[in-house]
């Protein structure tokens, strides 16, 4: 089968854009979740639209799944590809078709990074607004895909938020398009049905976001506090005092400890934990809110307040933040990188219990997380290389996701659902739930080729769960299925 798929994709796309040996499709078989690996059967990489048309008209002929892939960037196993199907890589998308200052729009091909967004309209004196913590290497494409959002999420949205238009094509090669240039579409609003959706409806070729004015103007404070529930509970107080921050960011100690070894960004290494707090706008709105923000965050217990004193501060205040992940990379051998959503009142009650889950089951978990919009990102450090610390960290998470839908939230805010959370979506969402995302799936790819597998599970997943979950004898969740 391989061999033929391979021949029949070869027919319309240059011999070195069909991958199939081993060693040149090995770079593929991961995304930013290591722990789950399969090597994909085929590799496609076409250049032009009319190409990824053709592999997706091939495939949907032959009945062989698809799975399209970005910058694999993403943690949640959206793009781990199908061991008999193609992975259709967008990664040759790099093109910027048209930047419209005046509409304050830019048309871009997915490949291109969320950060190359920016650069190409600063001297128009315009940005592109959400901030993943890998927007120098994650493509709009996969920000697409996952619905991603950033630091800077608070103020300024989600992806769905920011984006005008998608094109593409779906699993039988149609083209297809949601949303437009205009504020309002005709008919349902599919686009945000798009956005989020993690490659199970469409094959997005083209991306036209919106464009932000440069602020005049930004600082940050940071904060310190000496206890966690201390910190959790100044977040709500600064949304409750009516303030919407640029950016509303906490990191505990363990993360600030990791993050200062690597990047010296300024941060209070006794503080139990820190918030970030940036205000954007004019030079006299900026004042003003500062002043309402180090008031209401002193009012709150912290026992430390600094504010940035020019941009080269602040940005070294946010590089810390940013480079959080790669940071506890470089204590551990491996860390699993969570994204969950909760109740900003109920954000110190879920950091106690995942204190507990870390002496439970015997794992260090720092925290850092987009706090303004109580979207977690715990992250547990374990070794890969040791399956029973494996089975441990994936029991860890398992309990966190579930206690994020216990207290009103979910089990994710931008990382998407994947493979990494599919059984927890048998806790959040009922069985008549999951057959209208079923039915909607069916809607645009009736022989469930595209990304097959992933984010919405079967009927049939749901009971084995059930099941696995009175097995364990308590255990909330006995480890992800191997792949």
């Amino acid at each position: 089968m391989q061999r033929r798929v391979a021949g029949k994709l070869r027919e319309f796309l240059p011999e070195r854009s069909v991958l199939w040996q081993d060693e040149d499709t090995r770079p593929y078989e991961c995304d930013g979740l290591t722990a789950y690996r399969r090597l994909p059967m085929v590799v496609a990489l076409p250049e032009t639209e009319a190409q990824v048309q053709q592999v997706l008209m091939a495939c949907h002929a032959m009945g062989v799944p698809v799975v399209p892939r970005g910058a694999g960037t993403g943690l949640s196993g959206g793009a781990l590809p199908p061991g008999d199907g193609v992975l259709l890589s967008l990664a040759k998308f790099m093109r910027v078709r048209r930047l419209d200052p005046a509409a304050r729009l830019a048309i871009i091909e997915p490949g291109v990074r969320n950060a190359a967004i920016s650069d190409v309209a600063a001297p128009f004196g315009l940005y592109y607004a959400p901030d993943p913590s890998s927007q120098i290497a994650c493509s709009i494409g996969g920000n697409v895909a996952e619905n991603s959002g950033g630091v800077h999420c608070l103020k300024y949205g989600l992806t769905v938020h920011n984006v005008l238009r998608v094109r593409g094509f779906t699993a039988a090669g149609e083209a297809i398009e949601f949303g437009s240039e205009a504020l309002d579409a005709p008919g349902y609003d599919l686009l945000a049905l798009a956005i989020g959706s993690e490659g199970l409806l469409a094959v997005v070729t083209e991306v036209t976001v919106k464009l932000l004015p440069r602020p005049e103007t930004a600082r940050v404070v940071m904060a310190s506090f000496d206890k966690v529930e201390k910190a959790g509970d100044a977040v709500a107080a600064v949304i409750a005092a009516g303030i919407v921050p640029a950016g509303l960011e906490m990191m505990d100690r363990p993360a600030t400890r990791a993050v200062e070894e690597f990047v010296h960004a300024g941060y209070d290494l006794e503080a139990a934990a820190i918030l970030l707090c940036e205000s954007d706008g004019s030079a006299a709105e900026v004042e003003e809110e500062v002043a309402r923000m180090k008031e209401v965050l002193a009012a709150a217990g912290a026992t430390r307040l600094a504010v940035s004193r020019d941009e080269a501060e602040r940005l070294r205040f946010w590089s810390g933040r940013k480079a959080a992940f790669p940071a506890v990379g470089r204590i551990s051998p491996d860390y699993y990188c969570m994204d969950g959503t909760i109740p900003k009142k109920r954000l110190a009650e879920v950091l106690n219990f995942i204190a507990a889950m870390e002496k439970k089951y015997r794992l260090r978990c720092p925290n850092v997380f987009h706090a303004g919009d109580g979207n977690l990102h715990p992250l547990i450090l374990f070794d890969a290389n040791d399956p029973e610390q494996l089975e441990r960290t994936e029991a860890f998470a398992a309990e966190v996701l579930e206690k994020c839908i216990e207290v009103g939230g979910t089990i994710t805010g931008e990382h998407g659902v994947g493979v990494e959370k599919i059984d927890q979506m048998c806790v959040q969402f009922s069985p008549a739930e999951l057959e209208m995302f079923r039915a909607i799936k069916r809607a645009f790819d009736p022989q469930e080729l595209l990304n097959p597998g992933k984010a919405v599970p079967t009927l049939a997943r749901c009971v084995e769960f059930g099941r696995r979950h009175v097995r364990a004898g308590g255990l909330r969740h006995p480890g992800l299925p191997r792949f």
